[in-house]
């Protein structure tokens, strides 16, 4: 077992190359995985790795793969469809996992795992990339500004770039059904952009909607904090018509309406041009409250979110590789704490209150 290797699988869709691509920047050497051989060889020939091609669903082959490595990063999403199979093959074979995932469903199922990752040694870690590594560790780091909050509201918005098909795959298998925030502790189902505001990002004022990110799984984990919302920017214009969204959820959840965006999504690009990456530019606010009505306020700035995905999660399997983790489920923050995102090249964060 090579000391510099992990397991990539979905190595073939748009952040999985990426993270093969610069895997050499942290001097490792991943194995590239997936189910089509005929993209995945011709990447691994380019780039020099070894790969390995099968299907979740070949438990034999999943298993043998995962016993050459020392961990996995996760990459082939839709994660609600996929991450099970990964985590009960890594459970058996003692291999840390991570994922790239941001949706609350599939955290919450994850963290059910925990008693038997301890178990077995190993670290589940998922949404190892954007937007929770920044969300997350700024939510443990406003807990530290504000101990007794008891509201948290999370923000991200990007400017320039885009999103991959798998991102956009994942909205369009989630189209027509609710929001969340957390209350008291629990997850409550809310429409969808039921609140908007403007929020200060430093280099920006910009508009921005509720929605049912990972954070409200991940940052409760990290900071206890009762209450909590997460924001994205949009367009104050698409909100206005995504207010009347559901009038029209029904047909939204039809199989003709999912399949027509799925075959628009097939037919862009897989994902932003490395030019379109390299001026964007991602963007978090976080903002604490405690029950006197005290506030306390972090924003971040970093590189567009592919690019700081593929940073984080390089920067955290080269961690575990060299032992340092933590067994049972983790967030980002909670197994390296608020100064992680901080080591992602071209991130700067500042306390504005």
């Amino acid at each position: 077992m090579r000391s510099d290797s992990f397991l990539l699988y979905g190595a073939n869709g748009y952040t999985g190359e990426l993270i093969a691509r610069y895997s050499h920047q942290y001097n490792l050497q991943p194995v590239l995985a997936g189910r089509r051989k005929e993209v995945i060889e011709p990447l691994a020939n380019q780039l020099h790795l070894p790969f390995r091609i099968f299907d979740l669903k070949d438990e034999t082959s999943l298993q043998a793969a995962l016993r050459e490595v020392k961990a996995v990063i996760h990459a082939a999403g839709p994660f609600h469809f996929t991450a099970k199979q990964m985590i009960e093959a890594c459970l058996q074979t003692g291999t840390h996992y991570i994922d790239i995932n941001g949706d609350i469903t599939v955290f919450e199922m994850i963290k059910q795992y925990d008693t038997a990752a301890k178990k077995a040694g190993i670290m589940l870690l998922p949404g190892a990339g954007f937007d929770v590594v920044p969300t997350d560790c700024v939510a443990m780091r406003l807990k530290k500004l504000l101990p007794d909050a008891n509201a948290l509201q999370l923000a991200f918005a990007t400017i320039g770039g885009g999103l991959s098909h798998g991102t956009a795959s994942t909205m369009v298998t989630r189209l027509g059904e609710k929001g969340a925030v957390r209350k008291n502790g629990k997850i409550i189902r809310r429409p969808l952009g039921e609140k908007g505001m403007w929020v200060d990002f430093g280099v920006k004022k910009l508009f921005v909607m509720s929605i049912p990110w990972g954070d409200i799984s991940t940052a409760y984990s990290t900071t206890a904090i009762p209450d909590i919302e997460s924001y994205t920017g949009i367009s104050k214009n698409v909100y206005s018509i995504l207010k009347l969204q559901p009038l029209f959820n029904w047909l939204l959840r039809t199989k003709f309406i999912r399949q027509y965006l799925q075959n628009k999504i097939n037919s862009r690009p897989a994902g932003p041009s490395d030019e379109q990456r390299s001026k964007a530019t991602s963007l978090v606010w976080g903002q604490a409250t405690n029950a006197k009505g005290e506030k306390a306020t972090v924003r971040l700035s970093g590189p567009e979110g592919y690019t700081l995905t593929t940073h984080a999660a390089l920067i955290i399997v080269k961690k575990i590789l060299q032992g340092e983790f933590t067994p049972g489920y983790q967030t980002p923050a909670t197994a390296y704490g608020e100064n992680l995102v901080m080591e992602i090249p071209g991130v700067k964060r500042n306390n504005v209150s």
